[in-house]
Formats: C-alpha cells, structure tokens, sequence
C-alpha cells in the first residue's frame, strides 16, 4: 500500500466500525489528536498502536505500515 492508502485503511476501519475519533482514540489510550494526525498522514503509529489497532479492528497490525 501507499502511505495514502495506509492513512486512509484506518480511517474506513474507524468509520466501518462506526467510531469517531475520539472513540477510537479512547479505545486506543491515545489522544483524538494522534488519530487525526495519522489519518492525514503527519505522524505513523508506533508498532505498539499498530498492534492496538490489530486488536480492536481484529486486523493484522502489520497493514497500518
């Protein structure tokens, strides 16, 4: 995938499973600030919320990358 695509994978998963932001954010024990940043591309997730991503979205956490 591209970056774009990486980007945009969380935000369908986030919208598909019909979270906002800040929900998911929560689930995440992150700021909604830090979603929004990696769904614009400005910041990536680290492995450790790559795979907090997995978890909730019962994905493999490798395709936040």
């Amino acid at each position: 995938m591209t970056k774009r695509g990486d980007n945009m994978y969380l935000k369908d998963l986030r919208e598909k499973a019909g979270y906002t932001q800040q929900e998911l954010a929560d689930k995440a024990g992150i700021s909604r600030t830090t979603i929004s940043m990696i769904e614009q591309g400005e910041n990536q997730p680290s492995v450790k919320l790559a795979k907090k991503f997995g978890e909730i979205f019962n994905v493999g956490w490798e395709k936040f990358f």
